[in-house]
């Protein structure tokens, strides 16, 4: 297949994504048009998604940036499994979905790079978007990137 005729399927999917029209996709618009064709991305992943491909910083996808996400979309789907399987070792009980201070100074021990629950509070609180105390996969992705 050509480029143009790519690039072509890749303006159509974006168009068709791009509800309002006004050339970008928010995080809430890849959020409804992922979830309407039978995939499953929450409004924070369609967050995440956005901070790690938005080249300009609006926290929206232009036609460019989009494009790369799409053409990135396996290699991406791999570091996500690497980025899950990490986060699990860094969970204190499995299935809780986050990074405690105490599961963090724990794992931290065990690579042999002990940090004081002081020091481990202050790595999460870095980057702990919602101040809950803890990380979630989300705020631990965007802290691996």
């Amino acid at each position: 297949m050509s480029m143009e005729i790519i690039t072509k399927q890749y303006e159509r999917v974006f168009n068709h994504f791009d509800e309002d029209g006004n050339g970008k996709i928010s995080p809430r618009e890849l959020h409804i048009c992922v979830e309407s064709i039978g995939g499953n991305l929450s409004e924070s992943e369609a967050e995440a998604v956005l901070v790690l491909a938005d080249s300009d910083g609006d926290g929206e996808l232009g036609l460019e940036d989009f494009v790369r996400l799409m053409e990135g979309t396996k290699e991406e789907e791999e570091k996500v499994e690497e980025l899950r399987e990490a986060f699990k070792m860094y969970e204190m009980e499995e299935g809780c979905g986050c990074i405690t201070p105490k599961s963090l100074k724990r794992v931290l021990g065990r690579l042999g790079q002990a940090k004081t629950m002081d020091e481990c509070r202050s790595m999460i609180a870095h980057f702990d978007l919602n101040g809950d105390g803890v990380l979630n996969f989300d705020e631990f992705r965007i802290m691996m990137s």
